[in-house]
Parts: structure tokens; sequence; C-alpha cells
């Protein structure tokens, strides 16, 4: 289901791209003033397009609503619901608070749009919402890697401690925070606004400011090594990561998912990975190919035709935001139990008490109901 609506936006988003296809919205000191950027008109055209001024804002829009709460849940339920704490639940935690902190931006780039394109909020903030887009992006993408290797780890050592398992659960998601603030540093040591002549706009993270053509690698060089790099470290080799996990675990199953209580317990593994596998293949894989394609032509000075295509995988990336606490939902009996607990305003100890009480209870068939040892019968509804 997730890959069919990723792949409905991607349809959309590719047919809004055939009616803005141009040069890769490059930019040029204007003659008669240095502070302003002059555009081709194919940039021009691209820029009041319905692919940027509407098509966009909706999916942002579609992010936020939906991202927002359910991730808000999210952390929620694993910090106040889930008491006892594992590896996999702290894993979508950071994943869903990852989540959270670019969805609460996504404002500014919704207002973005459908302003047409008009960033009105300076250089810093937009610099800030660059760095929180791509820190998420990859952040999604490691976190996704270390819960697929936790689940084979799972499988292959279920008897393992689970104290020192969280340790090292908690020690993995800080080192990831680190290469996140680390690595999106470079992203704050380029202007990314470029204010044009005409339209009299100010983009943000759109046009790429071209000073000299003859050398146009000198003005992308930072941009081209950084996400080339980034695909390469925080694409490419987590997804080697978790294929491999994925195929090691299907190894060590065997015949077992079809057996009893514990193949059913890892069938529902199975599910999970194979889950996050769809959703990093379609939401990460288009616009980091697209992101190393895109900077790979400006360097060397030529026009990228397919640059509406470009910015809807990129767009549509950010989906993952809020398609992740329905994979937490679908696939995680107890994610479900206290997300229902919670919307049904149920304290944690009433829970535990309504457990108890039913463990304590045996179900009678014939008046379809729990009864007590004592014969009292009780309705089995809350």
């Amino acid at each position: 289901m997730a890959s069919q609506i990723l792949s409905c936006f991607l349809l959309i988003g590719f047919v809004c791209s055939t009616y803005a296809q141009g040069r890769g919205f490059v930019g040029l000191p204007d003659s008669t003033d240095d502070n302003l950027i002059a555009v081709d008109e194919a940039t021009k055209e691209t820029l009041r397009s319905a692919l940027t001024t509407v098509f966009l804002p909706i999916v942002y829009i579609v992010v936020f609503a939906v991202g927002l709460p359910t991730n808000a849940m999210a952390i929620w339920v694993f910090l106040f619901r889930t008491k006892k704490k594992h590896p996999a639940s702290i894993y979508m935690a950071n994943l869903a608070l990852s989540d959270l902190l670019f969805v609460i931006w996504t404002p500014l780039k919704i207002a973005y749009h459908l302003n047409g394109n008009n960033w009105i909020y300076g250089e810093g903030l937009c610099k800030v919402l660059v760095g929180f887009f791509y820190g998420n992006m990859y952040g999604s993408i490691l976190f996704i890697a270390c819960l697929s290797v936790q689940r084979y780890w799972v499988v292959v050592h279920p008897l393992s401690h689970q104290r020192k398992n969280n340790t090292v659960a908690i020690a993995v998601c800080l080192s990831v925070w680190a290469i996140i603030c680390l690595s999106t540093t470079p992203l704050f040591l380029y202007d990314q606004t470029a204010m044009l002549k005409d339209p009299n706009i100010t983009t943000c993270h759109d046009v790429n400011i071209i000073k000299d053509l003859r050398d146009p690698f000198k003005s992308v060089k930072i941009p081209y090594f950084y996400f080339t790099l980034m695909a390469g470290l925080c694409l490419l080799i987590p997804l080697v990561v978790i294929v491999l996990a994925y195929i090691l675990l299907l190894k060590t199953l065997g015949n077992a998912i079809a057996d009893g209580e514990s193949g059913k317990n890892r069938r529902k593994a199975v599910v999970l990975i194979a889950t996050v596998l769809v959703t990093f293949l379609v939401c990460f894989i288009p616009s980091n190919v697209m992101l190393v394609i895109h900077y790979s032509l400006l360097k060397d000075g030529m026009t990228n035709n397919g640059y509406g295509f470009y910015i809807t995988t990129l767009c549509l990336s950010s989906l993952n935001s809020c398609l992740d606490p329905f994979i937490y939902y679908f696939v995680s009996e107890e994610f479900r139990a206290h997300v229902k607990n919670t919307l049904l305003c149920r304290s944690s100890r009433t829970v535990e008490r309504m457990r108890v009480s039913f463990n304590s209870m045996k179900y009678s068939k014939k008046s379809k109901s729990y009864v007590s040892e004592s014969g009292d019968t009780q309705s089995s509804t809350c």
C-alpha cells in the first residue's frame, strides 16, 4: 500500500515535470547589479509552473498534516507508554524524532511554494530548513539500517542480554545523531538563497548561482562533493547493510516462519524489514540518484532537462516522514495496542488492571463472554 501511494505521487510529479523541463535552475550575476541573479526563460516558467506552486505544496501539506500528529504520538508511546524498552523501540523512537524535527519546519516550505517560490525569511532560516531536510533524509536511512540489523540480531540471538543491547542501541543512536550534525555542516558553508531580477523573488535552495560559465565547477564544487559523498556513505553503504541483513535473516529463518508462535514472531520481523525496505527504496534512491546527476551536470556546465523530475523525487523523499508511524502501527502489535489505549485515554494503570482482570477470567463459548471463577459474568468489551 505504501509503495502504491508513493508511486502515485511520483507519477503525478513526473507528469507535472514534463511541463517544467529546462536548465537546472542556473542563475548568473546580473550585469547591472551584482546583488541580483538573472535566470533563463525555462527557469522562469518552472518557477511559475503548477509543479512548484501547486503540486509541491500539496505534498508538503500532506506530510505536515499526517506526519506531525503521527510522529508526535509515536514518540509519546515510545517514551511514556512502553514500559519495557528494547532496542527496536529505541531505534524507532529516534526515527520518529528525526521525522518530527523535519515535519515542524515544513510550514515554511509550504508558504515558500504557495508564495510563488519567494523566500521571505532570510538566508539563515533557509539554511536551517535545508539542513533539517537533508538531516532527516540521511538520518532516516541510518536509523532504518540500524533497525534492520537489530531485527536480524534478535532472530539470531534471541537470548542476548536485554540491558546490554539497550546500551548498545543508545550508543548507536547517539553516534547517528553526531553523524547527522556533522554531515549537514557543509550545507551552511555556501549561500542557499538567490535574489532574482525577473521574476522578482528570492529562491531558497532552488537556483544554483554560477559566477563563471567558463568554470562552473568552482561555483558548485561544495554541493557536488557533498551530495556525491553522502550518496555513497549514507545511501549506498546503508542500502548494502539492509539488503545483507534481509538476506541473512531469510536464510536464518528457513522454514521456521511457518511453525508455531516462534514462527509468528519471526514472520513479523520479516514483514517489518520488507516494509521499511520498500519505503527506503521508493523514497530515497530516486532523490539521491537525481541529486548526484543534477550536480554532475552542473559542474560540467550541461543542461539538466529533467530538473522537474529531480525536484519531484526530492519532494517525494519527504513522504517517508509521514509513512514511518504507519509502519510501526501495522507491524508492531505492541505499538498498535499502546496507540489504541492512548486514543481511548486509558492510563497505564488502567491497562494493567484490565490485563490482570482478563487473565483471571475464563471465556465461555455458550454466553460468549468472560466469566470469573466465582461465576460472575463480565463483558469482554471495555
